[in-house]
């Protein structure tokens, strides 16, 4: 059994933590805010582009279409670009995110698909090296920066496109977090490129209000790299909401989690203290009755 010492010792050391998890909980919290509405923002600009992507591209098909639309033709090799934080005590949202990319490529596999990933932020690595170390084509690394944006977005982009180009991938396919609120971010697989084909609702709307100049495949072959910009920015920006929500989630766990561990350890303390005590006074009224 614990001495006094010890346990008061260990009380001191939770309730340390718990002051810790408690800042990381209100800091957490204050980016969530910020975090959440640039998601938030970001959303009706890519639903519109994605309107006038599905416009465009109803009125192009066969050899015309740009490559990022009609693809190489097969889709033997895919690529899994997989958007992970880089730093961790955010529950289990890596863990999540990293199952949904495992899925997916055993999926793939089992239908004879030749799978790689392009593994963006740390905390997604180590898992996925596990069991996928030759698999994996490239790390981009996001930490350098306090928070990625569009900069960081376009260099991912223009990284994957002249790897399509170059013939390196049939299929790329996003694997990130969608922010819903600070207790559910939930793990998504998108087409990335080719650039999926529009809903037939979608491009019959653009259709019957829209014409275009100089002409569909030149427009389309300046819009369709900022389209796959815009996607890629988009997740980077759901990975930090994702990310503050679930941390902010998490330290509050902990903080509580501290709080009744501080309870139980002071319970502890306290009757231990009066065993010792009572131990004390029968030691005592034994000498005096000894005398």
């Amino acid at each position: 059994m614990a001495s006094l010492k010890e346990l008061k010792g260990r009380i001191n050391s939770v309730k340390s933590t718990q002051k810790i998890t408690k800042a990381k909980q209100m800091v957490a919290a204050a980016k969530l805010r910020r975090a959440q509405a640039a998601a938030e923002a970001a959303r009706p600009y890519a639903e519109r582009l994605s309107g006038v992507m599905a416009s465009l591209a109803s009125k192009v098909s066969g050899d015309s279409a740009p490559k990022l639309l009609k693809g190489t033709g097969s889709d033997k090799r895919h690529l899994l670009v997989v958007v992970n934080t880089d730093k961790g005590l955010c529950g289990g949202l890596n863990s999540n995110i990293v199952k949904a990319a495992k899925q997916k490529a055993a999926k793939l596999i089992a239908e004879g698909k030749e799978v790689h990933f392009y593994l963006i932020g740390k905390k997604g690595r180590a898992p996925i090296k596990r069991d996928y170390a030759e698999r994996i084509d490239h790390w981009f690394d996001t930490s350098a920066v306090r928070q990625p944006g569009f900069e960081e977005a376009e260099a991912i982009a223009d990284d994957l496109i002249a790897r399509f180009e170059k013939g390196e991938f049939d299929v790329a396919h996003l694997v990130y977090p969608i922010f819903q609120s600070a207790l559910a971010q939930e793990p998504t697989v998108d087409q990335l490129i080719p650039v999926p084909s529009p809903a037939a609702d979608t491009a019959a709307v653009g259709d019957a209000v829209v014409e275009y100049e100089p002409g569909e495949e030149e427009i389309l072959e300046e819009l369709l790299p900022r389209y796959v910009k815009t996607q890629v920015f988009g997740a980077l920006i759901e990975r930090e909401a994702s990310e503050q929500g679930a941390s902010m989630t998490a330290m509050d766990n902990a903080t509580r989690n501290a709080g009744d561990l501080i309870n139980k350890l002071t319970i502890q303390y306290n009757r231990s203290r009066q065993a010792a005590i009572t131990t004390e006074l029968i030691e005592i009224i034994a000498g005096a009755e000894a005398l």
